[in-house]
């Protein structure tokens, strides 16, 4: 489309959605976990002063995953116009000239709007997640050739930085000190290997266009049925590790009345998501990187209860 319309739409396209959904959940649902282990009575919380500044943190966190996909977009261009070219700068619905105006302004109005509102450790956080983030499209490290180094940042970005950073950020506007509590060290974890199998599974679907420029991945390097079933297998490693961790700790330490059968049902969702793969079919193999996600979602909307 052309005119405003169209921009906007090739905007919206450029922050990648389904990114940003992930990043909206993990942010109202850490919020959520934080007031749900807040012993202060929610009636006496100031929230007119705590909601502008939910609402900035939100902001940021957008700002900082617009920063961080759109530059693998302007860096991916010649790639994405064979494994997606449905994208904007790849589709020539915005000009580089123009997306990199748009992934300045993420990169340098996130660390803006978290520096007038957080801590000081949380702007290191955020700012440690844009450069790692950025540095795994930007020559000349460009993390993403290597498959190990790129698992690894996903991992540690969208699984780690972000879920710690949400929580410790809604603790600190509460006035509360941080500490570890059993379910955010759970949760950390199984997230941070929920994104590396993101980082992993996100290859799938693109082998043609990364073989044809010479990047390696896993998926080029043995092939998507092989992936699939390790992507699968560890994702149900992981369901199998919070279903034990939720029956074998203490009594009250979770709520295993949710974490047991939430998890057995997702993983069982998994199982017959894999199980109607067709390796060899394109439109198979995105349903199935998409169920991925939808998994990832379904997750975080647990995380208040577990």
């Amino acid at each position: 489309g052309e005119g405003v319309k169209g921009y906007l739409t090739a905007v919206y396209k450029f922050v990648r959605p389904h990114t940003v959904r992930g990043t909206i959940l993990a942010s109202v649902c850490g919020v959520a976990r934080a007031l749900s282990e807040c012993t202060v009575p929610l009636a006496s919380t100031p929230w007119l002063e705590l909601l502008p500044n939910a609402l900035k943190g939100l902001l940021a966190l957008v700002l900082g995953n617009a920063f961080i996909v759109g530059i693998n977009q302007i860096y991916d261009v010649d790639i994405d116009r064979v494994n997606k070219p449905f994208l904007p700068v790849a589709a020539d619905e915005l000009s580089e000239r123009q997306a990199w105006v748009l992934v300045l302004l993420g990169g340098l109005a996130g660390p803006c709007v978290v520096a007038s509102t957080f801590s000081a450790l949380i702007l290191k956080l955020y700012s440690f997640g844009l450069l790692i983030g950025g540095v795994y499209s930007v020559p000349p490290l460009r993390f993403k050739r290597f498959p190990l180094a790129a698992g690894l940042t996903i991992a540690t970005v969208r699984g780690f930085l972000l879920n710690f950073g949400v929580y410790y950020a809604a603790r600190e506007a509460l006035g509360l000190s941080f500490q570890w509590s059993p379910v955010i060290a759970f949760f950390a974890c199984f997230m941070t290997v929920f994104a590396g199998t993101i980082a992993v599974a996100k290859d799938l679907p693109d082998i043609d266009g990364d073989a044809l420029f010479g990047v390696e991945t896993f998926s080029t390097r043995l092939g998507v049925k092989k992936i699939a079933q390790l992507v699968t297998g560890a994702l149900c490693l992981n369901y199998a590790a919070a279903i034990a961790t939720a029956l074998l700790s203490p009594a009250g330490t979770f709520r295993a009345f949710v974490m047991v059968p939430g998890h057995a049902l997702l993983a069982l969702w998994l199982l017959k998501s894999h199980a109607k793969l067709e390796p060899d079919s394109q439109e198979s193999v995105k349903k199935f990187y998409k169920r991925i996600w939808d998994l990832f979602y379904l997750e975080y909307m647990m995380y208040p209860f577990l």
